[in-house]
């Protein structure tokens, strides 16, 4: 086992390995705009998982990941040339859905925004419906002949 420390700089050099790879080294026609968000390697340094985003539908989405797929073994032989270790981590290539997460979050915070103003609209011109006040004061009690 190694230190985290060391597992997250390695995880950084393997991003900007494959991010390069991508850019310069990888001709697959299918291989769309796609950036590498993030990497993660296990502290035995066994396994590395790189996350991606791809810029465009779901067909091209689908298609990017099947060339990442096929590429992966030019790119992983291509991390254990620059990075020098013992044992190339085995590479696992995720989508990463942080954008499409972020959307649906800020979609919803803009529905509870416009029911809350709906409420706020609504509460606006509200009268209650019985007293004003409906709790029982001590003067109230005074009235009706009780004592404290």
């Amino acid at each position: 086992m190694v230190d985290a420390a060391r597992a997250s700089k390695l995880a950084d050099r393997i991003q900007r390995i494959v991010a390069e790879m991508l850019e310069r080294r990888i001709k697959d026609p299918r291989l769309g705009f796609v950036t590498v968000t993030d990497a993660r390697l296990t502290n035995d340094l066994r396994d590395a998982t790189v996350y991606y985003t791809v810029f465009g539908s779901d067909v091209e989405k689908a298609e990017t990941a099947a060339a990442l797929e096929s590429a992966k073994g030019l790119i992983r032989s291509e991390v254990g040339r620059r990075t020098g270790l013992r044992h190339t981590p085995s590479l696992t290539f995720v989508s990463d859905e942080v954008q499409a997460n972020a959307q649906h979050i800020e979609e919803l915070l803009a529905k509870a925004k416009m029911a809350d103003a709906e409420v706020a609209r609504a509460a606006a011109n509200a009268r209650p419906a019985g007293d004003a006040d409906p709790y029982r004061t001590a003067h109230d009690r005074e009235d009706e002949g009780e004592d404290d």
